[in-house]
């Protein structure tokens, strides 16, 4: 039996730790749900398995005790909101894993609007300012009903059941920031000069451009003469040279 004290996980590791595929997998699924650790993954791929596995042991039984087991899993299954009440038993072989995520806790209270993120969502729960029909949950990984789904809010206690709370309204302002961004990115800004008067001032630059070169020009032929005849000058008077 073991001793009672002692907690055991109540999820399954993988089967062998270095496989790329499964890696990769895990990856999209921890960034997009915000995960604290891959252990919630594997909690919820434990979930799925034991309802998987118990419709595979009801398939190959045919008696009356089947039958109840069988009704009782179908109202558990569809109260969860995993399958429909038309749909077989055959429907749950076909569910995946992001279909259990959608229904934690922490993915409806983004999915409600009530938390930005998926973090802020997981910090919400940790903290206790959530509550699911009138009961505190601390634990991001509660699996949400049907019934209770539209029993999710803030605790009366808490800062954030105000309306007026800085991170609901930073929220609602953040909506209008961006559908004004929207519109400023849809609107073109006219032009500010038309072809003619663009043509223009083309021409009139290449007009400045060509004088101030010219001008250059001569400034560099003039320096040139001044330099020659100082040369003549020193050749033809060399006795001032020597004074100097």
């Amino acid at each position: 039996m073991g001793d009672p004290r002692k907690i055991r996980r109540k999820y399954d590791k993988p089967s062998h730790p270095w496989q790329k595929t499964r890696i990769e997998e895990e990856k999209k699924v921890f960034d997009e749900y915000g995960l604290h650790n891959k252990k919630d993954i594997w909690r919820m791929e434990t979930v799925l398995r034991r309802f998987k596995n118990q419709v595979k042991s009801l398939a190959s039984r045919v008696d009356e005790q089947s039958k109840l087991e069988e009704k009782q899993l179908v109202s558990r299954l569809t109260s969860l909101g995993f399958i429909k009440l038309e749909d077989s038993l055959d429907a749950v072989l076909g569910l995946e894993l992001k279909d259990v995520m959608e229904r934690r806790l922490q993915t409806l209270l983004v999915r409600k609007n009530l938390a930005k993120s998926m973090k802020q969502a997981r910090q919400f729960i940790t903290h206790g300012h959530v509550r699911v029909e009138s009961k505190k949950i601390t634990f991001p990984s509660y699996i949400v009903g049907l019934k209770e789904e539209s029993f999710i809010e803030f605790t009366p206690g808490s800062a954030l059941s105000k309306d007026d709370h800085p991170e609901r309204i930073i929220q609602k302002a953040s909506k209008e920031k961006v559908e004004k961004k929207k519109v400023v990115v849809k609107e073109e800004v006219p032009p500010a000069f038309d072809q003619k008067e663009i043509e223009e001032l083309e021409e009139t630059g290449a007009l400045r451009k060509k004088e101030a070169e010219a001008e250059q020009e001569l400034k560099k032929k003039e320096e040139l003469k001044k330099k020659e005849k100082s040369a003549r000058a020193a050749k033809h008077n060399p006795e001032g040279k020597r004074a100097k």
